[in-house]
């Protein structure tokens, strides 16, 4: 996985929508039809497993 990016205007936009918190989300891959965000919390806890990440689709 990549380093995760602060979340521009239209992605926080599109994470209300879906119900998520902009400030706990990083964006990882950003694709014409949908991102993938992955939380903060789940970076920091050590041997925790994966990561949580989610795709977000951007048809809302």
């Amino acid at each position: 996985m990549k380093n995760g990016k602060k979340p521009t205007l239209e992605q926080k936009r599109i994470m209300r929508c879906h119900g998520l918190v902009p400030d706990n989300w990083l964006v990882v891959r950003n694709l014409p039809d949908s991102i993938e965000v992955v939380s903060r919390l789940s970076l920091k806890k050590i041997g925790a497993g994966r990561p949580r990440t989610r795709i977000l689709s951007r048809d809302m």
